[in-house]
């Protein structure tokens, strides 16, 4: 497979991944508070349950737009600053 094909195939997780609204709404609210753990998420959004928040946080992480961090037993998400850019910079205005 070529590096061209390996782009579009991760443009399209990208744009698949940010296609639906609250997963937009994720992204969003993580470029502008970076480092929240799931519960802090969903009392931001308010109207997701927590299954279902950490399905569309699973999503984002597997296409890599969002990184992770473990620290004990709470996960913190981030934008991946670099694959936004690439890929969805709309997120970073």
């Amino acid at each position: 497979m070529t590096e061209q094909h390996a782009d579009v195939r991760e443009a399209v997780k990208v744009y698949k991944a940010l296609g639906e609204p609250t997963r937009l709404k994720i992204a969003l609210l993580l470029t502008e508070e970076q480092n929240l753990c799931c519960s802090d998420i969903g009392s931001k959004l308010e109207s997701v349950a927590g299954s279902t928040l950490s399905h569309h946080l699973k999503q984002l992480t597997d296409c890599g737009l969002l990184n992770l961090r473990k620290d004990g037993t709470y996960i913190y998400y981030s934008v991946n600053r670099d694959m936004a850019l690439k890929y969805a910079p709309y997120l970073l205005q």
